[in-house]
Formats: C-alpha cells, structure tokens, sequence
C-alpha cells in the first residue's frame, strides 16, 4: 500500500511511532521549442497555457510519486510536511521537487 502523503506536520487521529528521515523526489522536465512558441503566442492573447499546465501536474506528479516510493521502501506508512519546490535549470529545463519526512505510524 502505498504511503499517506500529506502537508501537514502531522496526520488527524494518528500517531507517529517512528521518524525514519527526510525523503526527495526530484523530476527535471525540459521544455521544447514548439511548446514555448505556443505557450508565448497563447501568454500574448491572454489565454493560459494547457501543455504548460499539464507538463507541471505530470512533474508534480512524478517528484511525489518517487518520494512516496523511496517512503515505503523504508518502511514508512506516511510522508509528512511535505514540500513542493519548482526551479528552472540552465534556463530551459525545470526541476520539480518534493520532499518531507517519512514516517511509521503507530
């Protein structure tokens, strides 16, 4: 089963046995050419960018689902306070990172 995953520091009518230690899922998403060009010419008209918005739910996606992995590979029921940082890299990539502490709950 896979891992609770939740931003708070701690999960409501549960309690934390064991602190196993912080866990990251990184994802680093370069972007092409056509996909800027569209999302320029959409950003002009004043519409918002779907490719965009759909590459970051997917890198999102991705940096959560490899940290909640790395959890349960430890042996842990839940990740708490969880992070979720987004950073460009080299001006044409973005890396989506999420991280918090893996834990057994009792």
């Amino acid at each position: 089963m896979a891992p609770i995953v939740t931003t708070t520091p701690t999960i409501e009518g549960r309690t934390i046995a064991e602190y196993h230690g912080i866990v990251a899922g990184e994802v680093i998403l370069g972007v092409n050419v056509f996909k800027d060009i569209a999302a320029g010419f959409r950003n002009i008209v004043g519409g918002r960018s779907g490719k965009y918005e759909e590459e970051l739910r997917k890198g999102r996606d991705g940096a959560v689902s490899e940290m909640a992995e790395l959890a349960a590979q430890m042996g842990a029921d839940a990740v708490v306070g969880v992070k979720i940082d987004y950073e460009t890299v080299g001006g044409q990539m973005l890396m989506i990172t999420a991280s918090g502490t893996a834990v057994k709950l009792a």
